[in-house]
């Protein structure tokens, strides 16, 4: 049964940490998005999170942004992340447990078949 997410949450790029604050002024000056507050205990890692409407885009300090199994990532909402992860498992997919962000997110990573990888989450009710 096809997992049949609703909508994006964020999108995570990620840069090296020589070209955080070029980067931060690209994405809040040259593209306009609006800088929001990161949550508290995520602040230690450096970035910026930006708004562009209900779509959130997290930039991330990464060491070697082009490596294989880079952290940057697409962000999926399901209704429920129990089904999904069912869902996933009978297609034998991989799950990598990542259990909840400080902003309630619960999620879960997976894999697809070319190593690019995606967060399915559920927002908090």
């Amino acid at each position: 049964m096809p997992l049949k997410p609703y909508a994006i949450d964020h999108l995570q790029v990620t840069v090296p940490p020589d070209m955080e604050t070029v980067s931060i002024a690209f994405y809040e000056g040259v593209l306009g998005l609006k800088r929001i507050e990161k949550p508290e205990p995520l602040r230690a890692r450096g970035g910026a999170w930006f708004q562009l409407g209900d779509l959130q885009v997290h930039l991330s300090i990464e060491p070697d942004p082009q490596a294989s199994r880079s952290k940057r990532h697409i962000c999926y909402l399901v209704q429920d992340l129990a089904a999904a992860r069912a869902s996933l498992k009978a297609e034998l997919v991989q799950i990598e447990d990542e259990g909840t962000e400080p902003n309630g997110l619960k999620r879960f990573f997976i894999r697809d078949p070319a190593g690019n990888k995606i967060e399915i989450a559920e927002r908090p009710a």
